[in-house]
């Protein structure tokens, strides 16, 4: 049996990620997971998990939206994404493996909900940031920056910043199912 603190925010947001990246550095440390994969559309939040995972040896992964998005939502700001790359950083750009991809196209086009959003929408029921934390996690694993079946930390958001962090079992998007969520160490309540 294992025993271990639950982080539970009263909301979703960006306050949350300072703690929320405290509580996965402390984990990570006691697992000696050493990838930590975070959404980070301009790169502040890769920079700030560069300042609570200092000395600490892992390998910090930044995923982006993909560049459709960049116009609505955020694009990665230069300065910061030099700053962070400076200090170690990988970044990715890919097409989101959930949300965002060419079943989009598809549901705007002729209608209905598709498969992969059926189960973004279900990672949902727990909270944004545990969709997007899978999904970045999804990217990494295509991209080749994250090992199939390799256990990560895995960081996502409610709209901006970090609140959602989780312990998993990688997966590249065609081997899904083997995707295994173990722990999650901090979510909006």
């Amino acid at each position: 049996m294992i025993k271990r603190d639950l982080v539970l925010f009263e909301k979703g947001g960006l306050d949350n990620t300072v703690p929320a990246l405290e509580a996965a550095r402390k984990r990570a440390e006691e697992l000696d997971i050493k990838k930590v994969v975070l959404a980070t559309s301009t790169g502040r939040t890769a920079l700030m998990a560069l300042d609570v995972f200092r000395g600490l040896d892992v390998d910090i992964i930044g995923v982006t939206l993909h560049a459709a998005y960049w116009p609505i939502y955020a694009a990665p700001e230069e300065t910061k994404v030099a700053a962070a790359r400076a200090q170690g950083v990988k970044f990715l750009t890919a097409t989101h493996s959930l949300m965002g991809n060419v079943e989009a196209a598809i549901r705007d086009k002729f209608g209905g909900l598709p498969p992969a959003e059926l189960i973004a929408h279900t990672y949902y029921t727990f909270s944004q940031g545990m969709k997007v934390a899978v999904e970045v996690a999804l990217m990494a694993a295509d991209a080749g920056l994250v090992e199939n079946g390799e256990e990560i930390i895995a960081m996502g958001g409610t709209d901006v910043g970090a609140d959602t962090a989780v312990v998993l079992k990688a997966a590249c998007t065609t081997n899904f199912f083997d995707l295994k969520v173990r722990e999650v160490i901090a979510m909006p309540r």
